[in-house]
């Protein structure tokens, strides 16, 4: 009876290795991810070092997702192996600019402005894509102050990060930023790849080497605005070009920077036509002043000391609640580093290269 229960607890042992075995065979790059996320700063911003494979190829291949609900069940069934998901992208306001440095390096500068959220960078280095990094808002996925991703079982939504990134910028030096305008929601129906705004801009940045090439993917897409609202974009690169992407009457828009000229971008539309459309004059005004001034011309502390310029910290008209930089970055895109201010904690910045 003793040999008979000693080789049952044997065979169960054996059982159990191979099942641990053939879990970690099929969940050891999820696993792997999760375990890189780390606290960054006491604001609530956390990084995540991007193991596993986030699906982009087989979503494009499979036509994109025409909504949100169609991106949440991509990610459900691919990245998060069922667990429940569902994306709540809020209002937000923000500022881009793109300015260069006495050296000659390209900059592209950055303010999330919107009431608390957490926030994440992300590294990936895909497979068949350019390695980037990214700030997401993570409240996107259900995390908020009382829910925080400290530690494993909390840190599995954060899978879904790479699709929430608010900005980025790739190893060829390709940066972008999304920005909110109070307008109609943005649905272009034709026969082209479909993409929602996240992303849209997951897929620019893991496939685009510049400007153009990002401009010719979104011509050859079509685009899904997500939470009901609409969005325009500032993209830049190392070479020195700078757009911004606009979606009018669901047509859309590319206003290029001119030779030798400046580019920034605020929450108001600039397309000719419809320019002025929006809110963030003020904002606008401050980095078109400086900009101006200093003929295009700043260090990497000169862009973070504009960015808290234009940062924001008050009640908000439409909801009432504060709202305020959730974080600024600024891109080198040359360098392919970037420097992270969260919460508008100035003095404290933290520093991420793509080289490491």
């Amino acid at each position: 009876m003793k040999k008979t229960i000693k080789r049952l607890l044997f065979g169960l042992l054996a059982v159990l290795i191979i099942v641990i075995a053939a879990f970690g065979l099929m969940f050891g790059k999820e696993i792997q991810t999760i375990a890189s996320i780390k606290k960054v700063d006491d604001y609530g911003m956390y990084s995540i070092e991007y193991q596993a494979d986030y699906g982009l190829d087989k979503l494009v291949q499979s036509g994109g997702a025409s909504s949100d609900s169609e991106l949440v069940s991509f990610v459900v069934g691919n990245l998060l192996k069922g667990l429940p998901l569902k994306f709540n992208i809020p209002d937000f306001g923000c500022s881009t600019f793109q300015a260069k440095t006495e050296d000659g390096d390209w900059l592209f500068g950055r303010n999330y402005d919107l009431n608390y959220v957490p926030s994440m960078i992300v590294k990936t280095n895909p497979k068949n894509g350019y390695a980037s990094l990214s700030v997401a808002n993570i409240s996107v996925l259900g995390y908020d102050a009382d829910k925080l991703p400290d530690n494993f079982a909390s840190g599995i939504m954060s899978l879904a990060a790479p699709y929430v990134m608010m900005d980025g910028m790739n190893e060829m030096g390709f940066s972008i930023g999304v920005l909110l305008i109070k307008d109609e929601p943005t649905q272009q129906n034709t026969d082209k790849l479909d993409l929602t705004t996240t992303s849209a801009m997951r897929w620019l940045l893991d496939k685009a080497a510049n400007v153009e090439e990002a401009i010719a993917m979104l011509e050859n897409m079509d685009m899904h605005a997500s939470a009901n609202a609409s969005y325009h974009f500032q993209m830049a690169d190392a070479q020195g070009n700078s757009a911004v992407i606009e979606y009018i009457d669901n047509e859309l828009r590319v206003i290029r920077k001119e030779p030798d000229g400046l580019q920034y971008l605020t929450n108001f539309l600039i397309s000719e036509d419809v320019y002025g459309f929006g809110k963030g004059q003020d904002r606008y005004e401050i980095l078109e002043n400086t900009l101006t001034q200093n003929h295009g011309i700043l260090s990497e502390m000169e862009s973070m000391d504009l960015l808290q310029a234009v940062s924001q910290d008050k009640i908000s008209e439409d909801t009432g609640k504060q709202t305020a930089t959730q974080w600024s970055v600024v891109y080198n895109n040359t360098k392919k580093t970037a420097k992270i201010v969260a919460g508008r904690n100035y003095d404290t910045v933290i520093e991420v290269s793509l080289s490491r």
